[in-house]
C-alpha cells in the first residue's frame, strides 16, 4: 500500500436535525481491503454515497488519490459500487451484462470483449460467458455484479452489503473468495457490513460506526482484542463488562467470553460465584450463561469435544479469569498483569 486512496476530512451531512454523518475524518490506503462497520443507522452506508457522490456533503471534503472530488459527480469519480441488489440484466448474457458500461463508453468491441473477458477470469466465471443470470446461484450472479464493476478498472471498489441476500453457508464462502479476488486485482476495496464476523474476516482494517462517528479504527485482531469502547467490545463478537467491585480495579473492563472458565479456579485467578441461568449448545461451543451473585450477567464459551457434559440450569459454579486476560474501557485501553 503505496498511498492514500480515500481521505474524507470533516465530513458531514445532515438531514435537518438528524446528523446521519457527523464531523468525520478517515483515510483509506490504496490496495486496502478497508471494512466500514456498524448497526443500522449509524452512517455507514451514507459515507459510502458519499464518496460514490450519490450524496452531496453537508459539510466537508473528499479525495480520492490525493485530488478532491467533493463537488464532482458521481460519473465523474473513479469508482464504482456494487449493491446488494445485483441489478443484472435477464435478457442479456454474463459476457454482455459485464459489457454494458462499457458499451455506454463506447469503448471499441474487440478491447471491450477482451476487457470483460479478463474480469470474469478475475471472479472465476470466464466459462460462463454465455449464460444468462437467472441460470447463475446466487454466488455467481454476485460475481457477475462484480467483474461488471472491475471492467471499468476504478481506483476504489465500493461495496456496499453485497452478499446479504445469500444463505449463511454461500456468504460465508463468498467472504473468502471476495478476499482473495482483491489481493488478485490490486484494487482499493471499501466494504459496508453490519455483520461482524464478515468485516474480521475479510478486512485489512475495520472502522466501527455509530450515531454518524467512528468509536475506532484497526485491524481485525486489535478490534476484537483490544476494543475501545463498551460499544466496540458489544458489537463486535461477545463481550462480558466486569465493574471495579469485581475486578478491584477502577472503571468498566471487558474480556471475552473464550477467556472466561467455569469451576474451580486456578492459582492467582479472580474468582466470583454465581448461578446458570442458560446453557447454549452451539455444535463446535456452548455458551453457558452464568448471573454473577455480585450482580452482572456473563456468558462463558467453551469448545465442545466429544465426551462435553453440559453444566445444568440452575446450578452453582464459579466463575474465574485471568487478570491479563482483562481489557479498560478507558479514553486509552490498556491490559493489566498479574503483577501489577
Amino acid at each position: 500500500m503505496s498511498g492514500t486512496a480515500i481521505s474524507l476530512s470533516g465530513l458531514s451531512k445532515h438531514y435537518g436535525e438528524v446528523k446521519a454523518v457527523d464531523d468525520l475524518d478517515l483515510q483509506v490506503a490504496e490496495g486496502e481491503f478497508f471494512s466500514m462497520l456498524g448497526p443500522s443507522g449509524s452512517g455507514k452506508t451514507t459515507v459510502l454515497r458519499l464518496i460514490a457522490g450519490f450524496e452531496q456533503p453537508t459539510a466537508g471534503r473528499i479525495e480520492l488519490a490525493g485530488t478532491e472530488v467533493t463537488g464532482l459527480a458521481a460519473h465523474q469519480r473513479d469508482v464504482n459500487t456494487v449493491f446488494q441488489d445485483y441489478a443484472l440484466f435477464p435478457h442479456l448474457s454474463v459476457r454482455q451484462n459485464v459489457e454494458y458500461g462499457l458499451r455506454v463508453k463506447k469503448v471499441p468491441t474487440r478491447e471491450r470483449r477482451e476487457r470483460a473477458e479478463q474480469a470474469l477470469a478475475s471472479v472465476r466465471l470466464d466459462a460462463y460467458a454465455d449464460r444468462r443470470p437467472h441460470q447463475l446461484s446466487g454466488g455467481q450472479r454476485q460475481r457477475v455484479a462484480l467483474a461488471r464493476a472491475l471492467v471499468n478498472r476504478p481506483q476504489v471498489l465500493l461495496l456496499d452489503e453485497p452478499l446479504g441476500a445469500l444463505d449463511l453457508k454461500l456468504r460465508r464462502e463468498m467472504q473468502l473468495e471476495l478476499k482473495e479476488i482483491q489481493r488478485e486485482v490490486g484494487i482499493t476495496f471499501v466494504f459496508v457490513t453490519h455483520d461482524q464476523e464478515e468485516a474480521l474476516t475479510m478486512s485489512d482494517r475495520v472502522a466501527v460506526f455509530r450515531d454518524g462517528r467512528i468509536e475506532q479504527v484497526a485491524s481485525p485482531v486489535e478490534l476484537y482484542e483490544q476494543p475501545a469502547s463498551p460499544f466496540v467490545a458489544g458489537f463486535v463478537g461477545t463481550s462480558n463488562l466486569l465493574d471495579e467491585a469485581l475486578v478491584g480495579r477502577p472503571g468498566t473492563w471487558a474480556i471475552r467470553p473464550e477467556r472466561l472458565l467455569l469451576g474451580e479456579p486456578s492459582p492467582g485467578a479472580q474468582s466470583a460465584d454465581g448461578e446458570i441461568t442458560e446453557v447454549v449448545y452451539l455444535g463446535a461451543a456452548t455458551h453457558t450463561i452464568v448471573q454473577l451473585d455480585a450482580g452482572p450477567t456473563v456468558t462463558v464459551s467453551r469448545p465442545n469435544s466429544g465426551t462435553a457434559h453440559l453444566a445444568e440450569r440452575g446450578a452453582r459454579t464459579t466463575v474465574s479469569w485471568r487478570a491479563d486476560d482483562l481489557v479498560s474501557l478507558g479514553s486509552a485501553p490498556t491490559r493489566p498483569t498479574e503483577e501489577e
